[in-house]
């Protein structure tokens, strides 16, 4: 059946229900669809409504076009056609099995409502859910759950608050309008509008503590996701710097997991010579010097300075 014709049975049915509730009718259809056939009895419990409900829902169902039938005696139950959401689809079934998939694929961030969604439009597309993807952004003794408050937040445009500790160790309270969560450089940030500062930020959520998503709301800003200077301007400070490094052959298999092909030059005794632009950060220079003897700082001359020094400082701790 055309895509007009399915909108249109729709339509009536919301103007034969605008007394009654349309998420009860439409999660009856999902049962059903994910079910194939349920008792009346099973429906009312499910739905927290009488039997008489269920059959008046059904009744209104089948006036707006939806095919819903009961069936009496063993075995008998409500029940769709078979092929009621596939005839009326508009996606193709390649569309179909690639939403189910990018969806699979987001259900590894573990939100509240992915799971219940991807079930839905597993039924209602009649196709099974391949698990063709696991991924785990959390470190093993990783506790805070931000995901989900941080979605809501973002998506009903409310307000959060914090405890922030920057990579100084220093602890600042923050309000901070949520835009977006993005993973980058082996970690999960938020960027957002910082009320305090006036200007975009990025901040790294394991060293966010206290999280509350408050009940006050903020309008959408134009600059909500381009490219513009707060890129790189972060609650820390960051600056980006380019670093020329030259790294031993002993430390290959570090070599081809932490920097990219197109960074990595090998040379002809095997050693690297490796040139990456990263931001500056108390991080980088334990990152630097767990390569131990195999690596020497060639630029920037100030970073070959700290490096000397903190190995300097560290022999000292072991004489």
């Amino acid at each position: 059946m055309k895509y007009a014709m399915l909108l249109s049975h729709f339509c009536a049915m919301i103007s034969l229900v605008m007394h009654m509730q349309i998420n009860r009718l439409l999660e009856m259809i999902y049962i059903l669809l994910h079910k194939k056939r349920v008792s009346a009895g099973e429906l009312a419990e499910q739905l927290g409504v009488s039997r008489r409900t269920i059959y008046r829902d059904i009744d209104t169902l089948s006036l707006a076009g939806i095919p819903v039938y009961t069936e009496k005696g063993r075995g008998g139950g409500v029940r769709l056609l078979p092929d009621f959401v596939l005839h009326k689809s508009i996606l193709s079934e390649g569309e179909q099995t690639e939403i189910l998939s990018a969806l699979h694929g987001l259900s590894n961030i573990k939100t509240a409502d992915t799971k219940q969604v991807l079930q839905k439009l597993s039924a209602t597309f009649n196709k099974p859910v391949t698990n063709w993807l696991e991924v785990d952004f959390s470190e093993w003794n990783y506790e805070n759950d931000f995901f989900n408050a941080f979605k809501t937040a973002i998506l009903e445009r409310r307000i959060v608050e914090f405890e922030y500790y920057n990579s100084y160790g220093e602890q600042t309270f923050r309000q901070i309008e949520p835009m977006q969560l993005w993973f980058k450089a082996k970690a999960w940030y938020l960027r957002g509008f910082c009320l305090k500062k006036q200007g975009m930020r990025l901040y790294k959520l394991s060293r966010i503590k206290h999280l509350l998503v408050t009940d006050t709301y903020f309008t959408e800003r134009d600059s909500l996701l381009g490219s513009d200077e707060s890129d790189q301007d972060t609650s820390e400070g960051l600056q980006m710097i380019t670093l020329k490094l030259h790294i031993g052959p002993e430390m290959a298999y570090r070599v081809y997991d932490d920097f990219t092909q197109s960074e990595i030059g090998r040379q002809p005794d095997g050693s690297f010579l490796v040139t990456t632009t990263i931001p500056e950060t108390h991080g980088i220079y334990g990152f630097l010097l767990s390569y131990r003897r195999y690596i020497e700082v060639l630029e920037p001359e100030h970073i070959r300075r700290i490096i000397r020094d903190e190995a300097v400082e560290i022999s000292k701790n072991h004489l």
